[in-house]
């Protein structure tokens, strides 16, 4: 068996060795750590932005009403169901009278009898007068003397003092039966306005106490939406805006609405701005009480400004600033940003002009010295 000399081995070995190495050295250029990174890029553009608010809000009704007595008393009958349609007026229950009856007629007697009083002191009153009268006249004649005048006067001022006190209990007594048959009539349970019967608090035969509430109703015509927004991005919320409104139960359609207010009391916990949103169009059938709804307001259009994607934003070294590239070299960028949309563009007051080209995704974070490679498509990022 014959032996390549050291040489020849030698070159065999470089002839395997070098290919496998130059191998390596393009696959760690191309793939490996030292390989540009992918990025997609965006170029910066001069245009206007409407901005947009997004909140989340839960529908309610502007006027809703409780409808109790206004005394302790049991439940006689309930007519109503929830769902019920109502017209104004109508009786939805009524309480149990109790012992209604029995205190009507005793108010009916006591009146009688400060009728009967008021009539005697009427009386008593009308003979106290005459005879002041009739003494007086002795007293000119010469046939009576002063004292006894002024004792019949002062008779009459006695009678006169029964007579008001009289009337004055006939009044109280009188008003007495007034708030009973007052009382009696709010046994009736009444519908306040045309509405929809929301809540039915109880049964008959359940005792209530005086406020609470046996039937709920709101009126359907005022339905509206109480909307958060963030206090950061809330700035041109007013009345009057042109509303987008989402409901939960139907995320396939979109109603249209209006900002009627904005609270004057936000919410320090949240840090949240309250608004009422009112559809322009009530939907059919009617959203319940309390479901979730998605409501975003487009604001008026601001003058054309450089914009870039939302994205392309960074925050290196707590400096915020975008990755520009020119002539395929990478340098951070500090940008100084105004109003976004909500397609996701943001203003660029300085730091970029129109036409220049910024980095929106990499597969990796960038650095000054970042070797990137523009594609198209990132995997796993939306186009």
């Amino acid at each position: 068996m014959k032996y390549l000399p050291v040489g020849n081995r030698t070159l065999a070995m470089l002839a395997v060795i070098l290919p496998l190495l130059v191998l390596l050295i393009y696959v760690a250029l191309r793939s490996g750590p030292l390989a540009p990174v992918p990025v997609r890029l965006a170029t910066v553009e001069s245009r206007s932005l409407s901005p947009g608010l997004y909140g989340i809000g839960t529908v309610e009704a502007r006027y809703a009403y409780k409808i109790g007595p206004t005394m302790a008393a049991r439940v006689q009958s309930l007519d109503v169901h929830v769902s019920d349609r109502v017209t104004a007026g109508q009786v939805l229950g009524t309480m149990d009278p109790v012992d209604f009856d029995a205190r009507q007629r005793v108010q009916d007697a006591a009146l009688k009898r400060s009728r009967a009083q008021r009539q005697e002191a009427a009386a008593r009153q009308h003979y106290a007068q005459a005879q002041v009268q009739r003494y007086e006249q002795l007293l000119i004649a010469g046939s009576t003397s002063e004292e006894v005048v002024a004792t019949k006067q002062q008779e009459l001022q006695v009678v006169d003092a029964a007579l008001v006190a009289a009337q004055q209990e006939y009044a109280r007594v009188q008003a007495e039966g007034e708030a009973l048959i007052a009382q009696r009539e709010n046994l009736l349970l009444l519908a306040p306005v045309d509405g929809l019967v929301v809540a039915r608090n109880a049964d008959p035969g359940t005792t209530m106490v005086a406020g609470q509430a046996v039937v709920e109703m709101i009126e359907p015509e005022s339905l509206w939406i109480n909307v958060r927004f963030d206090q950061v991005s809330a700035t041109g919320l007013s009345a009057g805006l042109v509303a987008r409104i989402v409901l939960r139960s139907r995320s396939n359609l979109t109603l249209s609405g209006e900002v009627l207010r904005v609270e004057p009391l936000a919410d320090a916990v949240t840090e949240e701005i309250l608004a009422k949103v009112v559809f322009k169009q009530m939907p059919e059938p009617l959203p319940p009480i309390g479901e979730l709804a998605e409501v975003t307001l487009m604001l008026p259009a601001l003058p054309a400004q450089p914009t870039v994607p939302n994205a392309s934003l960074q925050r290196v070294d707590g400096v915020l600033g975008v990755w520009r590239v020119e002539d395929d070299a990478l340098n951070f960028v500090a940008v100084k940003t105004g109003a976004h949309d909500l397609d996701g563009q943001v203003q660029i007051l300085e730091g970029l002009k129109a036409g220049e080209q910024v980095v929106v995704y990499s597969r990796q974070t960038l650095t000054d010295g970042s070797r990137i490679k523009v594609v198209d498509q990132l995997p796993g990022v939306a186009p």
